[in-house]
């Protein structure tokens, strides 16, 4: 399996982010292609250095690393990712990787 984690920082409005990223992101990430599993952070998210810096994470899981590449090429890929700019004012940074159980 592979992992696309989004890592959103926190936004200037909170209650706005939450209520666009559930209400209109989510459903237009799931059309994504070769989405297999949609997971997000419940409550605080915090970083020993900056607690507070991180708003929500998302956890997107693929068969593996090529399947999210294609899945962000296809149109609903770039729909999302276009999507980005309407919300996370704060920022965000995407993290792509194989995973293997240990």
């Amino acid at each position: 399996m592979a992992l696309l984690i989004a890592v959103y920082k926190t936004p200037k409005n909170a209650a706005a982010f939450n209520d666009y990223y559930f209400s209109k992101h989510v459903p237009l990430a799931k059309t994504v292609p070769g989405l297999r599993g949609y997971q997000v952070s419940d409550g605080a998210v915090g970083l020993p250095v900056d607690p507070g810096a991180i708003h929500l994470v998302a956890m997107l899981e693929f068969d593996n690393v090529e399947a999210i590449g294609k899945a962000l090429a296809s149109p609903e890929g770039q729909a999302t990712a276009g999507d980005l700019g309407n919300f996370a004012d704060g920022g965000v940074d995407l993290i792509v990787f194989n995973t293997k159980s240990v």
